[in-house]
């Protein structure tokens, strides 16, 4: 076997500390039984069933220890880790090794199992036996596989420091008893390995088989397309058709990698039934490699004592190449858990009365905050808090209320039948009072619906900030005390809305019950007028004599028609009568007929000129009026629901939590930890732990 590397300046390229460092970085996750947070550097096996994995980490090691027979024999991941020591070293053991069944067992080489911390196996037959049975512990006797590895430190003057982690060979059938997807659960289990940028892959081929078959280097390949981080082992090399050789691929000519490829000859399962020792082995190995015509002259880089100081060199490279990032992963993971730990809190919790007055006055205090945007947590992306009520009151409600179109729901035709039937059974002198207050109340009302609307759409944004602040930690650890305070808080929404929907309301009743027409911004009849009667008949311009300059006196001008508004006993005959136009045209012989009104009489002609104007007043008077209530609508409801819901909220939240939270017998049953409080501390708990000792480990190297 070959002998242990030379070089070993510590901190050097080939210092095996380094390898040692990741090996105790391994143990302490492992130890600890959490996943591991951080990518460490180690070489993985991976290949098919029977590529000979098993035989080339056996050659590797020097002894029989794993596990063999048919089907998947390696179930669990086994983390290998050879670390050699001078015989001259102590093994705080004696000299003698009784009860064996192992030939070659001697004080010098031992295995440790993780699991099983301070025993030293002598007898590697026990080795194997401890694999099978751990396996079988957690996955029982059939043929299911485990992501959970088993930890194999192995102790020798005969190995390279080398850390590798021998996977499931590849399948494609099941067999047996085997998963019927037994495929897909180790193909996902080795991917989940071999994906992780800091893993070596030694990808296990058979030589006798072409190469673009090799499921190792199929999988490899899918992970490292460009082959930066795959070693390939070629096994069976003498198995091989005679003439044939496997020169090209060496020489990269097939599929190229960068790290190369190295062939080694294995025990065929003649010579592992015969139990031949790894050590003749190993001697038959360089024999083929230095009598073989093609691989004589490069036969020092052939054969398993090569590939193990391939692997040691690779392997201390990659490792001291990712030492800074590890470290930095490992302070910034410690850093993470830690932070999270303290917001999960202690386990051990104290006066169960002070905490809840403690989280109501924190809530309240919280509440207040958001509402008044003093949140040290202010966004700079998006609307939060009061600010989003704000929106709701100044956009949506404000363009609501002025997309209220009084005129979208009575048309001119409708005014007209208003004007006639606000005058009743006399034929009216002036525009009508009775019908412009009869239309303006009716469209008054309809500002109720969106000012609800706006006292819904703030209960809503009342409801979302409440979500928000009980998404904290401290709600998640409570799951009760959070769903208590939710229901108490809505059902003191609820109770708030009822006074607030009520001033809303009466905030319109107010508007639709007394018209103030002597309002200092409403547009009085008199004006309406004028402006009809310039828009019909504009004011002609001053007539100036081209020979003074001076205006031509009014007497020169055309006389000017009659106002529209003095309208004649002959306009009126003209048109058929006061409702003349009201109806469609009537032929002269209905009319002398006199035939008694329908049963309904609805409007069917054309407006008259005179109901023209009239309508025409009408509507600027409805639109100035409505202006002015919209204006006040705008400034007033926000103002209603500040009052009696959001200020109601600030103002007495924390008195209404209080007589609902703060009872004695029910403070116990609140402060009762979700599950997933208690299982995350746990896990933070181990992760800090692991992460704190790791932190450590890796502190000692400069």
């Amino acid at each position: 076997m070959a002998d242990a590397p030379s070089l070993s300046t510590p901190g050097g390229i080939s210092d095996p500390g380094l390898i040692k460092l990741v090996n105790k970085l391994q143990d302490v996750f492992t130890t600890v039984g959490v996943n591991n947070p951080i990518d460490l550097p180690q070489i993985v096996v991976v290949g098919s069933q029977s590529s000979g994995k098993s035989s080339v980490l056996e050659n590797i090691v020097g002894r029989d220890f794993l596990p063999r027979g048919s089907g998947i024999v390696t179930r669990r991941p086994l983390v290998l880790q050879l670390i050699n020591r001078s015989p001259a070293q102590p093994n705080g053991v004696g000299n003698e090794i009784t009860d064996t069944t192992d030939k070659a067992a001697n004080t010098d080489e031992w295995g440790e199992f993780l699991h099983i911390p301070g025993q030293k196996f002598f007898d590697f037959n026990k080795i194997r036996d401890e694999i099978s049975r751990e396996t079988e512990a957690k996955v029982g006797r059939n043929a299911g596989i485990s992501p959970a590895p088993i930890n194999l430190r192995i102790i020798s003057p005969n190995v390279l420091n080398l850390t590798l982690v021998d996977l499931p060979g590849l399948t494609r059938v099941p067999v047996g008893d085997q998963p019927r997807d037994i495929e897909r659960q180790i193909r996902d289990m080795i991917v989940k390995y071999i994906q992780k940028s800091n893993a070596i892959i030694l990808a296990v081929t058979a030589a006798n088989v072409d190469l673009a078959n090799s499921d190792g280097l199929k999988l490899a390949r899918e992970v490292d397309p460009e082959g930066q981080r795959t070693i390939g082992v070629l096994t069976k090399v003498d198995l091989m058709d005679d003439g044939t050789d496997v020169v090209d691929i060496l020489a990269g000519r097939i599929i190229p990698l960068r790290l190369g490829y190295v062939p080694v000859v294995n025990r065929g399962q003649r010579d592992i039934d015969n139990k031949k020792p790894i050590n003749a082995a190993l001697e038959a190995e360089k024999n083929f490699f230095e009598n073989h015509k093609a691989y004589r002259n490069k036969s020092s880089y052939c054969g398993t004592p090569y590939l193990a100081r391939k692997l040691n060199l690779i392997l201390m490279m990659h490792i001291k190449q990712t030492l800074p990032d590890i470290k930095a992963r490992i302070s910034s993971s410690l850093q993470k858990y830690t932070q999270e730990l303290e917001s999960l809190g202690p386990s051990l919790l104290g006066n169960s009365t002070n905490i809840v007055l403690n989280i109501i006055t924190e809530f309240t205090n919280e509440w207040r905050t958001v509402l008044d945007g003093n949140n040290t947590e202010l966004s700079s992306t998006e609307l939060s808090g009061g600010a989003r009520i704000s929106f709701v009151f100044h956009e949506l409600y404000s363009n609501g209320v002025k997309a209220v179109d009084p005129f979208d729901q009575v048309k001119d035709v409708d005014i007209r039948t208003i004007l006639y039937n606000s005058s009743g059974s006399s034929p009216a002198l002036f525009v009508g009072t009775t019908a412009f207050e009869l239309i303006v109340k009716h469209q008054i009302k309809r500002l109720e619906e969106p000012s609800l609307k706006c006292a819904s759409l703030v209960y809503d944004e009342l409801v979302r900030i409440l979500t928000q602040l009980l998404a904290k930690n401290v709600y998640r650890r409570y799951p009760s005390l959070k769903e208590k305070i939710h229901a108490v808080v809505i059902s003191f929404f609820k109770k708030a809305m009822d006074p607030t929907n009520k001033l809303v309301r009466d905030l319109v009743a107010m508007e639709s019950c007394y018209i103030n027409t002597g309002h200092p911004d409403f547009l009085n009849g008199h004006r309406a007028m004028a402006i009809v009667n310039e828009k019909h008949n504009p004011s002609r311009p001053v007539q100036v004599d081209p020979k003074t300059g001076k205006p031509l006196p009014a007497s020169s001008t055309p006389a000017r028609a009659a106002s529209p508004t003095l309208l004649t006993n002959n306009d009126n005959d003209s048109n058929g009568g006061f409702f003349g136009s009201f109806f469609a045209a009537k032929n002269k012989k209905k009319a002398a007929a006199m035939e008694a009104p329908p049963p309904m009489l609805k409007a069917s002609g054309v407006l008259s000129e005179r109901e023209g104007i009239e309508v025409e007043v009408i509507k600027l008077l409805i639109g100035s009026y409505y202006n002015i209530v919209r204006r006040t609508m705008i400034d007033m409801v926000p103002k209603a629901i500040m009052l009696n819901l959001v200020q109601f909220t600030k103002d007495d939240m924390q008195k209404e939590l209080l007589e609902n939270l703060y009872r004695t017998s029910e403070l116990d049953d609140l402060l009762k930890e979700s599950d997933y409080t208690v299982r995350r501390r746990k896990e933070c708990q181990q992760m800090v732990e692991s992460l704190s000792r790791a932190n450590e480990i890796v502190s000692q190297v400069q």
